[in-house]
């Protein structure tokens, strides 16, 4: 199982990639986009892809068809190496981009998507065609939903924008009685005594449903009366869950299928600030650190967070969602080896040394550089987004990269 880290920085990666893959386009119908789901058998892709490239000799324009034979040949050459598609299948974008003037490069994207592709496809068009991953980009936290009344209750769960309905329940649960003297007594206690283990199955049914989903990031709670208020109250559900409820709860007309829907769509603000918590909880503890007359257990800056974390005297970095920027390793041919931190980077550049044309011998994302050195030290890695106030001044005051102490360093 991949830690948080790992988590993390595949979601990152993932992201990134298909924002640079959206936004790219070929000159003619020359890109070329493959899904491959984990049942289709990688020589029935390569047969596949070698019929395209046959049909591909008809195409009239000379560059095109250059183009679009040279892609699938690079593409059947990285489908060699898999004896099988991954558990989740794999996607290749391959094809050439224009570049300054008539020049194009050739670029070539292999993700491993983070959830199952299910239906093979081949597409070449004069754009990625990226629409069955863009559904994976979204948030995949989940929430629990229940709707309780006296009279029925519904389970749910929300993932991403979809509604799930789990499990519904008719109580059972007598509403009037006519019954007087001491009848009436004995009634309403067996109507609190049914409305009682009601409240039981609910409870442990949400229990079943809820408590091993380690994405779970709250349970919201719905209906059209007191019951929702008195359910929690008298704590019925397990303590773990108890801890997720968000409050206060929120009023619904319904408590079956369509209640889940409206409970979604009163709870909507509720949702939105549960996801910015954890990022903001972060960034404030930062901001109370560095308010701190010796400036406390904080650090920003690139360099002053790199060598901290080199120190092993880093808690958790903090990197900005906005950071877009590369760290290159450079070498001249007067021997000088340096790395630096740019916004983009050539393959050759001017050493800062002595002026020399340079080879750029590595070159990777900022992020993913910091990713590497915190995991060489136990260091947990954060990534804010700019949607939050704290958000945006991470980036904005500290240019995007902070961190938490262990301990103090000078």
């Amino acid at each position: 199982m991949l830690d948080n880290g790992s988590v993390m920085k595949a979601k990152y990666d993932f992201k990134k990639a298909m924002q640079e893959i959206m936004g790219m386009r070929g000159r003619g119908t020359e890109l070329i986009s493959v899904y491959v789901p984990e049942s289709r058998q990688i020589s029935d892709v390569m047969a596949y892809l070698r019929d395209e490239y046959s049909q591909s000799s008809n195409i009239k324009s000379k560059s095109t068809m250059k183009n679009v034979q040279g892609a699938i040949d690079s593409i059947m050459s990285r489908l060699k190496t898999y004896k099988a598609a991954p558990p989740n299948g794999i996607v290749i974008f391959c094809g050439e981009i224009p570049r300054a003037g008539d020049q194009t490069r050739m670029v070539q994207y292999v993700i491993d998507p983070p959830e199952p592709i299910t239906t093979f496809l081949y597409r070449c068009d004069s754009e990625f065609f990226t629409e069955p991953l863009e559904a994976m980009l979204l948030d995949k936290k989940s929430y629990g939903l229940i709707t309780i009344d006296r009279q029925e209750a519904t389970l749910g769960i929300l993932t991403g924008s979809r509604i799930i309905t789990l499990k519904h329940f008719d109580s059972l649960v007598p509403s009037k009685h006519h019954q007087g003297g001491q009848s009436s007594v004995r009634f309403e206690r067996l109507i609190e005594i049914a409305a009682h283990e009601f409240f039981k199955k609910v409870a442990d049914a949400a229990t079943d449903a809820f408590l091993n989903r380690t994405e779970l990031v709250g349970l919201l709670i719905g209906g059209p009366g007191a019951t929702k208020d008195f359910f929690i109250k008298e704590e019925y559900l397990h303590h773990e869950l108890q801890k997720k409820v968000v409050k206060p709860f929120f009023d619904t007309g319904y408590t079956d299928e369509y209640g889940l829907k409206e409970l979604v769509e009163a709870a909507k603000g509720a949702i939105q600030d549960i996801d910015l918590m954890e990022e903001k909880e972060f960034v404030q503890r930062l901001f109370r650190e560095i308010r701190k007359t010796d400036g406390g257990l904080s650090a920003y800056g690139e360099d002053i967070v790199r060598d901290a974390i080199n120190m092993g005297a880093v808690d958790t970095v903090l990197l900005s969602e906005a950071l877009n920027k590369r760290r290159i390793t450079v070498k001249c041919p007067s021997g000088h080896t340096y790395q630096e931190t740019v916004s983009e980077a050539d393959d050759k550049v001017k050493c800062r040394e002595c002026g020399a044309t340079a080879i750029v011998e590595e070159n990777k994302d900022l992020i993913d550089d910091f990713f590497e050195i915190a995991d060489s030290f136990n260091t947990g890695v954060e990534i804010i987004s700019e949607e939050s106030e704290e958000g945006e001044m991470l980036m904005k005051a500290f240019g995007g990269i902070a961190a938490i102490l262990r301990y103090r360093i000078q």
